[in-house]
């Protein structure tokens, strides 16, 4: 969903400063490669993993208590009103109510009513499975019951976003299925998608053309290109296989994954969010279907944003993918405060990289899901029941982190699934072990040919460059550990039980070690975190972030212009959770995004 606003239309000179330079990201290996024929890496459930993260933690708590503590009465309003039925309570506020009158123009109240609804289900659905809270499982039940009276054609035929709503409302339904197991969950959709579906386009419609004759401009913005991944998911669920012949319908071949699939780059001037969002259908499209053509569509989509992608990982200055080497990346950090749409632009891409990896094994979908992490949604600011909700990164050369000045945008939506997810982008396993591919204080459990085994991790990774992980297991049991080395950490080592493992670590893999493990063995991975400069592209790379491991370090403004070297800039010097440089200017202090509260900052600089 995007934002009213945004829907307008000195090379290196030493070999030393040039081996300091980070690649931009990392590309993924060729789209053209085959997939090996083995099964996908299997995600845990949320149950599985317990995340004991201050960071992390704080993310949930904070979007499950406010969405436990919204007004039920307000929560059903909009579809209350739009059915003709009486519709007691306050308007929630901002985006979500419903105004017949609203002018997209001038309004901002009622632009997308009930849009976010389905995702708040969804989200209370995950913690559910997270915590087993039976208090929240009762919310869930009950929203879904008051939901179900309320279903009507007309919430679809008045609504700027029939398909974006259904999308959400589909998916809060089959998440109600599979995490509180709501035995009306699969009738209630069956009632939803007979109302829908009438008022959805016959097929995925860009959001350049019209489809709804003699409604203005803003109901072209609907976004039902992104439908197949949740119609693919509630067909794999059980709700019926009439949900993945619409998703099959719903595929956006002809203008988008077909020519993706044959290489070409037709990002530019496409909507950041949904169209990144649209990949994990192409991912569901193999999933489900055994597509090739979408798998290499995907691949060659996801290399093709990771050229066009900021530091931090994000992407889509003002909600827009740029036509390569066209230089409007660099030029937003001028001209643009709205840099990244950051719980939704987080959420895509963790889905569509945690597919990817799932399928290819590349650790490097790892490298960039931590990047973006770390960077950007962990950072966010806070929901509040008010409606105040983060949405955009800042990247301008004078960043802020503010809220966004309209209430319960689409961003309050995905923030609330993307702090439970982190659970299920943590580790996968297959038949032979586990995959370890996030690196923060946690632990899973899975049984393994009839034993019980527990894998915790700990240490202050990534403010230092040590994780400790250690097994417990009901029996000793053979399998495989495969932890993720980052494709910047380079000189990486791991010791299993205080013994060295040579020639194993390769920076850009996982390194696996197989053998018989037991309780008590303990894992010691190093990941030297060294000081490496990233230019925001090939033409312009004076203009540089410097980067510690993961983490994008950000100077904070000092209230003059700095003037910097590359020397300078690599030799920051970290003090616990922040570093510090003597720049030419003078100092300048340095912070990780997490660490960012009301302070000027910014991500890039011209450096000599």
């Amino acid at each position: 969903m995007s934002k009213i606003s945004r829907r307008k239309f000195a090379k290196m000179s030493a070999a030393a400063a040039a081996a300091a330079v980070s690649p931009k990201l990392w590309l993924p290996r060729a789209a053209a490669d085959t997939v090996a024929a083995i099964a996908p890496l299997t995600e845990f459930g949320y149950g599985d993993v317990m995340i004991s993260s201050a960071l992390h933690e704080a993310q949930l708590r904070n979007t499950h208590d406010v969405l436990m503590n919204l007004s039920e009465d307000s929560l059903l309003k909009p579809f209350r009103q739009m059915a003709g039925q009486r519709a007691p309570g306050a308007d929630l506020g901002g985006w979500y109510n419903y105004d017949p009158d609203f002018d997209w123009h001038k309004d901002d109240a009622g632009f997308a009513p009930g849009a976010t609804f389905g995702q708040w289900i969804s989200a209370l659905a995950r913690h559910y499975a997270i915590t087993r809270s039976a208090e929240t499982r009762e919310k869930v039940l009950r929203l879904n019951r008051l939901y179900a009276q309320t279903i009507s054609e007309n919430f679809y035929d008045k609504n700027r976003f029939p398909a974006y709503c259904y999308d959400k409302l589909l998916l809060g339904l089959i998440d109600s299925h599979q995490f509180v197991s709501d035995p009306d969950a699969f009738a209630i959709l069956e009632r939803t998608t007979k109302a829908a579906l009438p008022h959805m386009p016959g097929k995925a419609i860009d959001r350049e053309f019209e489809w709804r004759p003699g409604k203005d401009q803003s109901f072209r913005w609907d976004e039902s290109y992104t439908n197949p991944e949740n119609l693919f998911l509630a067909y794999q669920r059980g709700a019926g296989d009439r949900y993945r012949d619409i998703a099959i319908r719903y595929l956006d071949d002809s203008t988008w994954f077909d020519p993706l699939a044959r290489g070409e780059n037709v990002l530019a001037g496409k909507h950041a969010y949904s169209y990144v969002n649209s990949l994990s259908s192409s991912m569901q499209a193999y999933l489900t279907l055994g597509s090739e053509k979408h798998l290499r569509a995907t691949k060659n989509a996801f290399a093709m944003l990771t050229e066009q992608s900021f530091a931090t990982g994000g992407w889509g200055p003002d909600e827009m993918l740029n036509a390569p080497d066209s230089g409007d990346v660099d030029a937003s950090l001028s001209k643009t405060h709205n840099s990244f749409e950051t719980p939704c632009g987080s959420y895509a891409h963790f889905k569509v990289t945690r597919y990817l990896l799932r399928v290819t094994r590349d650790s490097r979908y790892g490298d960039s899901m931590e990047r973006v992490m770390y960077n950007t949604v962990l950072g966010a600011k806070p929901m509040h029941s008010d409606g105040r909700a983060f949405y955009y990164a800042d990247y301008n050369f004078a960043g802020r982190k503010v809220y966004s000045n309209h209430g319960f945008p689409c961003c309050s939506g995905t923030l609330p699934q993307v702090a439970a997810d982190y659970r299920i982008n943590s580790y996968f396993n297959d038949a032979r072990g586990i995959y370890v591919n996030l690196y923060l204080p946690s632990t899973v459990q899975w049984t393994h040919d009839g034993a019980r085994v527990t894998l915790s991790q700990d240490g202050n990774y990534p403010f230092e460059d040590s994780i400790s992980l250690q097994v417990t297991a009901s029996a000793p049991k053979e399998f495989s550990l495969n932890l993720r080395i980052p494709e910047w950490a380079q000189g990486a080592g791991i010791e299993v039980n205080g013994k060295g493992i040579p020639d194993l670590v390769k920076p850009g893999t996982f390194a696996t070690v197989s053998r018989e493990w037991k309780s008590g063995d303990r894992i010691d991975l190093q990941l030297p975190r060294k000081m490496r400069l990233q230019p925001i592209d090939p033409r312009h790379s004076e203009t540089v972030a410097l980067l510690c491991g993961p983490l994008v370090l950000f100077p904070i403004a000092t209230g003059t212009a700095p003037v910097v070297t590359r020397a300078q800039f690599l030799a920051a010097k970290q003090a616990g959770q922040e570093w510090g440089i003597t720049a030419t200017s003078g100092p300048i202090r340095l912070l990780p995004y997490v660490a960012i509260d009301e302070e000027q900052y910014s991500t890039y600089l011209r450096v000599t």
